[in-house]
């Protein structure tokens, strides 16, 4: 239980709604809150700077957590109670019977494993962390509880109050991973299905070269249409629609960049680190900045809101970010079941088995449902086609122990060089990453981490019967994967793109990565700059040059018009810098002509007539395709009669609904962003979304900008950026979007929004007298029975 000493104001955001924002000339005067916090061991105090982030100076890293936890919760408590709910499969109890199947979903992927070793994997602190963080998030309810004023408006609208965490929550949920590749898997058998395995070259190429083959006793055509649907249903965050609640499916085109500069190569002589996650746009963000500073411990930056840690910031020596690594941790398997007794599927030379438990679901409004989960001894069944004494369940490495979302970061936090911060990163789980790091010595460098599985007999690419031909041989040591450090060009980048160093083993890392655009324009900028500031790599993660759209038009470049309307396109065209910003007219067409025309005519033009699965194909194999045509289109000639067919169509389509007049198209006009509450649709107003916002940007631009297709709006980008001056910390920025707090009526709810649509950052301050030089309130957490 909390008890306030004072009444000049607590740590909540929606207090500081009624505090005017704090000037740092106004430091001095920062309102300052005496609380009592239950679990606590000495007091803490918790400095909020005027962007939001709070500052935790705690006597020992227990504290810390636990007021982390307070924190989070303080500004961000809707977002952290649907989050657990929906990961331990708890919706429906307060959202009603809409949300029943979900639930069932959910408690599928749940960790069920040995505990301890779950506890082990993260380190020495991990239990610690975990425990403490939950008492921070229970001992902020304790609060509320005690002030139902404070209590977000989300809950009064839905009508129920949040849920306590127990440490176990921290850990046992697992959807909110980022994981590859079983939407792919089902993906490539219905190509195959369709028009042969060969057929599957347009969806995706894989990286290196490699030829699948379909494993021996699967059939392609033998998937029922929806046996992801359970999968989806467990991953899909919880969405909200005007007539009551229902589930929608998620994007799952997620990425990231990151960079670090050595000090050669700066104009500091010290390193620099960058990195800008991708993730959904929604508010709020993902990520929650936080400062941990106590007894042998002072890390910043960003994590995740419900779990402990920082999992991209520095300590002070060193500093860390995150992109995703894409390698291959899931599969689906298919059994052939029992007719004598469906619970039992075929394995090896007889019959396993299933393990099942039956839980019960409470259901707002309604009795309670029974369901019934099933398992093999490979994962959780997701599907049962009684029809065709069938079931398919999923391996993942996420439900190892060790793989809680981004909680691997817990080992990193107080490394103090870089052979230290290699050998602890080697026991991260899940989502598989690639940790760009810098150290104030000068190193630089890129340490590769994931469980990855070691597959016998096949590559993942395609569902294997389960009948134990098809296992996992355990997993890739750590310590065998990819690293760089200090390489001689003076940087390091990732994106997401295929960056095993040749020769390196492929099997059990897998073949599918991310379109290499965004990290060859990184690399081209970092390359042709001698020396970069810390300014460079702010605007460079703003950088809206398309590689795609240069190399294309380059194509286009040699070709003539065969009617108005494409003369007229090539016209706009040319001479265009393939920057895609809010303003251009020809960025506007380009994309219009890429995603809408040239995309599907490619699929139509160079795949089987009865693919039709495919309609939008790997844009690196269409731009590889277009630039060397015969062993696509037969001939050049060919090929030039669809860019420049399309290029007609995609014209017309723009003067038709944008006006006759190019020099009126604007991309901004036509892409935007909404920073999207989840219950506007209940509300039946915007008036807790930010935005919209022009936007600028595709998918294949550093400033990435996933957006959908038939509305424009984006859907993944960098919410959140930091660029790290290393060495000089205060000197380091960020933007979080729309601002750090998710509660409406808080000033830091969408205060940064603005910023971040103009490629702008703040600063993320380190040292305690800029800290308190920028100090918007001042809370002192005591500690206290109930």
């Amino acid at each position: 239980m909390l008890r306030g000493k004072t009444r000049r104001g607590p740590l909540l955001a929606v207090a500081v709604s009624l505090l005017a924002t704090v000037t740092p000339a106004a430091a001095a005067a920062a309102p300052r809150t005496v609380l009592t916090a239950t679990g606590l061991d000495r007091p803490v105090e918790v400095v909020t700077d005027r962007w939001g982030v709070p500052h935790i100076y705690a006597g020992s890293a227990a504290d810390a957590y636990l007021a982390q936890g307070f924190s989070a919760a303080a500004d961000r408590l809707f977002q952290l109670d649907l989050g657990r709910r929906r990961g331990l499969g708890t919706l429906a109890e307060v959202l009603g019977p809409a949300y029943a199947e979900q639930d069932r979903a959910a408690r599928l992927f749940l960790y069920r494993g040995d505990m301890a070793a779950e506890w082990a994997a993260y380190g020495p602190e991990g239990r610690t962390a975990a425990t403490r963080f939950a008492a921070g998030i229970n001992a902020y309810l304790d609060w509320v509880e005690r002030t139902p004023s404070a209590l977000p408006p989300e809950f009064a609208l839905l009508r129920y109050r949040p849920a306590r965490w127990s440490p176990e929550d921290v850990v046992r949920i697992r959807t909110h991973a980022l994981t590859q590749n079983l939407t792919s898997e089902v993906a490539r058998a219905k190509v195959a299905c369709a028009a042969g395995i060969d057929a599957d070259r347009v969806r995706v190429g894989l990286q290196p070269v490699h030829e699948t083959k379909v494993p021996s006793g699967f059939d392609p055509c033998s998937l029922p249409a929806d046996v992801l649907d359970t999968y989806r249903l467990a991953t899909a965050p919880v969405r909200f629609t005007g007539t009551g609640v229902a589930v929608a499916p998620a994007v799952s085109a997620e990425g990231s960049n990151n960079w670090a500069i050595g000090p050669g190569r700066t104009t500091t002589g010290r390193p620099i680190l960058a990195d800008d996650p991708h993730r959904s746009m929604d508010a709020p963000s993902t990520r929650y900045l936080a400062h941990l500073s106590a007894p042998g411990l002072d890390v910043i930056g960003a994590g995740d809101p419900s779990a402990p840690g920082i999992t991209a910031g520095h300590n002070g020596t060193a500093a860390f970010g995150i992109t995703v690594f894409p390698i291959d941790q899931e599969d689906l398997y298919v059994y052939e079941l029992d007719p004598a007794d469906p619970g039992r599927y075929r394995y090896g030379g007889g019959w396993e088995r299933m393990r099942t438990t039956t839980e019960r679901i409470a259901v707002r409004g309604e009795a309670p449902r029974e369901v019934t989960l099933s398992f093999t001894r490979h994962g959780p069944v997701i599907r049962v086609d009684a029809a065709k004494n069938r079931a398919y369940a999923v391996r993942t490495a996420w439900l190892e122990p060790g793989t809680a979302g981004y909680l691997g970061s817990l080992r990193l936090l107080r490394a103090g060089g870089f052979r230290e911060f290699s050998d602890q990163a080697r026991a991260w789980g899940a989502p598989a990453e690639n940790l760009a790091y810098a150290d104030t010595s000068g190193t630089i460098g890129l340490v590769s981490v994931g469980r990855a599985p070691r597959r016998t007999g096949y590559d993942g690419l395609l569902p294997v019967p389960g009948d134990g031909r098809y296992e996992w041989n355990g997993f890739v040591d750590g310590a065998a994967l990819p690293e760089r450090v200090d390489p001689p060009e003076g940087y390091v980048a990732s994106a997401n793109q295929y960056n095993l160093p040749a020769g390196y083993p492929v099997e059990g890392l897998g073949y599918e990565w991310s379109n290499p655009s965004r990290h060859e324009r990184i690399t081209e900028v970092l390359a042709a700059r001698p020396k970069s500031s810390v300014a460079d790599s702010v605007a460079l993660q703003a950088d809206r040059l398309s590689i795609p759209a240069r190399r294309l038009t380059a194509v286009l470049a040699g070709l003539s018009g065969t009617d108005a309307d494409s003369s007229a396109a090539l016209g706009l065209l040319r001479g265009w810098d393939a920057v895609l910003s809010e303003g251009t007219s020809a960025g506007t067409l380009f994309e219009t002509w890429l995603t809408s025309y040239l995309g599907p005519a490619f699929v139509q033009a160079v795949a089987p007539k009865a693919l039709p699965h495919v309609y939008v194909p790997d844009n690196a194999v269409l731009v590889s395709a277009v630039e060397h045509p015969e062993p696509w289109f037969g001939t050049a000639a060919a090929r030039d009669r669809l860019l420049l067919s399309t290029l007609g169509e995609a014209y017309r389509d723009l003067a038709a609904h944008l006006g006759p007049d190019p020099a009126a198209w604007r991309w901004g006009g036509v892409q935007t962003t909404t920073f999207a509450h989840p219950l506007s649709p209940v509300r039946g107003d915007p008036a807790w979304n930010t935005g919209p916002f022009p936007r600028g940007g595709d998918w294949y631009t550093v400033d990435a900008s996933i957006y959908d297709p038939g509305s424009h709006r984006q859907v993944v980008g960098a919410s959140f950026r930091m660029v790290l001056d290393v060495g000089r910390w205060d000197a380091s920025r960020v933007v979080n979007t729309p601002g750090q707090s998710g509660d409406p009526r808080s000033p830091h709810y969408r205060d940064l929004a603005a910023r971040w649509q103009a490629g702008e950052t703040v600063p993320l301050l380190y040292s305690r007298a800029e800290v308190r030089r920028n100090a918007e309130r001042v809370t002192v957490l005591e500690p206290g029975g109930r």
